[in-house]
């Protein structure tokens, strides 16, 4: 008898195969090509230096505290949630996941509006006579990257805890179980599962952090691999020292990835009925407070400076010119095209992975290479050929797909394989191949995660500033492209009524996919 339930893999692929490996090639052509362009125009690349080194240092250090408190920060919030259904929940969860899909720099002059040295928080500590908190250096880039990767952690544990069947929760119920039972027979084995992939995506994020550590970090003491990055080509323009750092940023991720992918699996709890989950052991007056209380915390640490930037923004945005406007119209373009391309790859790669388990590492490329290294190699590709500015929107589209196609891939595939293990034996045996398989068994079952992971595919590209801002020309920009020429030109109160239109939308297009999907499914 098996140890454990494995994926059911038929010896003739029930799906075709070859979108999968299109999609690879695609990808890796996207990926890779650029950086083989880079090192070409630099005639090759030497060692890193001890700026470089500590650079890699200092990186590692944030990236992994970053990572450790988020996630064990999701994990009680999450678990909160889970539990409980209240009036507004939904709005809520939406709300709590505006942080990450935020623009990291409206974001972060959220954050310094709270936490800054005329911040609400610190005038609040000076009234009480306590020391202020200090946001610049280590601290500050940790606590503005928990603010960031906070919700998506949140997110991606929610998911694993609806995939738990409910009945296996209404039959821990009825054999008397306690919480601390439920937590080690059903809660713990999920988390195994979930926890190294969530743990990962917020490490590959922090790795490769810009703007945050642009802003927050203080010195040169405080950079990371991204600046550095930035710093080679916008004041050295040496491209051997950028292609030399983005290597390391490369196998710093690969390798994290694979050790993610060794240590998570399938955990076997079988099919269900997809019915609403009860949590009967946790119906408990203490429990209630608990879980209302952590529910509070967060959404008070996440939404306040939300709510600074509602505040901002409210004032310039009757005001805004008529470019903000058209550049909000190519924004939202540029977002629906980026998200179908995404979902497609994800779902070609998803399926591809369920044969061949490493090519959900292969996926992840996407947040190994600098972006800043993509667009100025794709720019050193196209412009011998063609003017970049003409192809600035289909570029930052495709670009924007594949930064996103780590995120859908890691939302999609586990609830892929959790289908194909409880119910792939049952529908290869009544002869459920191709286009009757996904629409039957994939489709019901994987609709709320394709939701998700299409919500959260295009709130990123529209708040993207990448790509767009080395190719557009001055007749062209995307709605974050032009927040950053208003704050150029010291318009703050157009700025900031700008941002505030860019938040609606993101939050209004992951609203709307994210509810789409979970449309007659339980969430």
């Amino acid at each position: 008898m098996a140890g454990r339930a494995d994926t059911v893999i038929p010896a003739r692929p029930a799906l075709p195969l070859w979108p999968g490996w299109l999609a690879g090639l695609m990808l890796c052509a996207l990926l890779l090509a650029p950086l083989a362009a880079v090192l070409a125009r630099a005639g090759g690349a030497g060692w890193p230096g001890a700026a470089d080194l500590a650079a890699l240092r200092f990186t590692v250090v944030q990236a992994v505290l970053s990572a450790l408190i988020s996630v064990a920060l999701a994990v009680p919030v999450g678990r909160a949630l889970a539990r409980r259904r209240f009036p507004g929940r939904g709005a809520l969860i939406t709300l709590l996941g505006a942080p990450f899909i935020l623009p990291v720099i409206v974001a972060v002059l959220g954050l310094l509006a709270v936490f800054g040295r005329g911040g609400v928080a610190n005038d609040l500590l000076a009234w009480l006579g306590l020391p202020q908190i200090q946001i610049y250096g280590l601290h500050g880039v940790v606590l503005a990257h928990v603010f960031f990767n906070l919700p998506l952690a949140t997110r991606m544990i929610l998911q694993g805890w609806q995939a738990i069947p409910a009945e296996r929760f209404r039959l821990a119920a009825s054999l008397g179980m306690p919480p601390a039972t439920v937590l080690r027979v059903l809660e713990r084995p999920m988390l195994r599962s979930v926890l190294p992939g969530a743990a990962l995506i917020v490490f590959a994020l922090c790795l490769s952090s810009f703007a945050v550590a642009l802003t927050l970090g203080g010195g040169p003491r405080a950079t990371t691999l991204e600046l550095a990055i930035y710093q080679a080509f916008r004041f050295d323009f040496d491209l051997g020292r950028a292609a030399v750092l983005a290597a390391l940023q490369l196998a710093l991720v690969m390798g994290a990835a694979m050790l993610a992918l060794r240590a998570g699996d399938v955990t076997g709890f079988g099919g269900g009925l997809d019915r609403p989950q009860r949590r009967w052991e946790a119906e408990t007056p203490l429990l209630r407070t608990q879980d209302a209380g952590l529910i509070a915390l967060a959404a008070a640490f996440l939404l306040t400076p939300l709510a600074a930037i509602v505040w901002r923004g409210a004032v310039g945005v009757l005001t805004l010119p008529a470019q903000v406007w058209q550049a909000a119209a190519v924004s939202l373009g540029v977002a629906l095209v980026a998200t179908a391309l995404c979902i497609m790859m994800a779902m070609a790669l998803a399926l591809l992975a369920l044969r061949h388990r490493w090519i959900e590492g292969f996926g992840l490329l996407g947040l190994a290479i600098s972006p800043l290294v993509i667009g100025t190699g794709l720019f050193l590709m196209v412009h011998p050929f063609a003017d970049p500015a003409r192809l600035a929107l289909p570029v930052t589209a495709l670009v924007n797909a594949a930064m996103a196609l780590p995120f859908a891939l890691r939302v999609i595939l586990p609830r892929l394989r959790e289908v194909e293990a409880t119910h792939g034996r049952l529908a290869t045996s009544l002869g459920m191949r191709g286009a009757a398989r996904l629409r039957w068994l994939i489709w019901p079952r994987l609709r709320p995660v394709l939701g998700f992971a299409a919500g959260l595919a295009a709130a990123l590209a529209m708040g993207d500033l990448g790509v767009i801002a080395l190719f557009a020309d001055p007749d062209t920009a995307t709605l974050p492209l032009q927040i950053l020429r208003l704050m150029g030109a010291y318009r703050m109160d157009h700025a900031a009524g700008a941002g505030l239109v860019l938040l609606i939308l993101s939050l209004g297009l992951f609203w709307l996919f994210d509810r789409g999907g979970r449309d007659h499914a339980a969430t």
